[in-house]
């Protein structure tokens, strides 16, 4: 069965549109008027926001996702959303709303699988495309044979950032899935042959919204857990992994701070 399941869909209008869901919220007291910022930094890792909210800055906006800080330091052109759950419908749908109400950039920062043998735990990875086995980038990308492809100026800008950083990185394909138990060893062998790097459950629909709503999206990973060798290798919890998605933040961060003030 095709996804979507109606043929003519991208031809029929939405019935619910973002500017009316901001609307409504924001009539009903749930979305505040608040500084909305340029860019938006989406990570997924407990681990990560706490860091983050520990050592930045910030200004807490309640009522846009799970939680929603703007770095002061940044003059809150710059802020992080995180707690949105993991997997594409929750932050995707978090996305058009940012969309709305102003947010021109966005960089998406979390961890993913490694299917090539020569990957290792804690590597960085910058996503130059994404193999679209999730099933939110259908609803936006009318050709199911585009890829997902994120800006290329955003993504040339991170790529520079971790560069004078030092941050040595890999960049290339991912497997985008809403299915982490389905991952099955066909498929893992499948795109190690095509050259995939990581697995994780976003990207795809990240990119094809951001391609149709026309803003910049890129997205970074770190490696935390392997599995080219057929057998799942979770080092999720490591201290490396931890560390590292911490330097894939500040490039993050430093990217977008620049950008916004060209």
């Amino acid at each position: 069965m095709p996804i979507p399941n109606f043929p003519n869909k991208h031809k029929s209008r939405s019935i619910v549109t973002p500017q009316q869901h901001v609307a409504y919220f924001r009539q009903q007291g749930f979305i505040p008027d608040f500084p909305v910022p340029e860019s938006v930094i989406f990570c997924y890792e407990g681990n990560l926001l706490d860091r983050i909210t520990n050592v930045e800055s910030v200004e807490q906006v309640q009522g846009v996702g799970g939680a929603f800080y703007l770095l002061t330091e940044t003059d809150n052109r710059v802020a992080v959303s995180g707690n949105n759950g993991i997997g594409a419908p929750g932050v995707s749908m978090l996305l058009e709303i940012l969309i709305e109400l102003g947010v021109k950039r966005f960089i998406n920062v979390g961890i993913a699988g490694g299917l090539q043998k020569n990957s290792h735990i804690g590597d960085v990875v910058v996503c130059t495309s994404a193999i679209r086995d999730e099933g939110v980038s259908y609803h936006y990308l009318e050709d199911p044979s585009a890829p997902a492809l994120p800006s290329e100026n955003l993504t040339e800008a991170l790529r520079q950032t971790l560069e004078r950083e030092g941050v040595y990185y890999w960049q290339g394909a991912t497997w985008t899935t809403d299915a982490f138990f389905r991952e099955t060893i066909g498929e893992i062998q499948h795109y190690q042959e095509e050259g995939v790097v990581t697995v994780e459950m976003e990207a795809a629909a990240l990119f094809a919204i951001s391609t149709l709503r026309g803003v910049d999206m890129a997205s970074g990973f770190v490696i935390s857990d392997l599995v080219a060798d057929l057998v799942w290798h979770p080092q999720i919890l490591a201290q490396k992994t931890h560390e590292n998605l911490f330097y894939l933040y500040q490039a993050a961060r430093a990217t977008l701070n620049e950008t916004n003030k060209k």
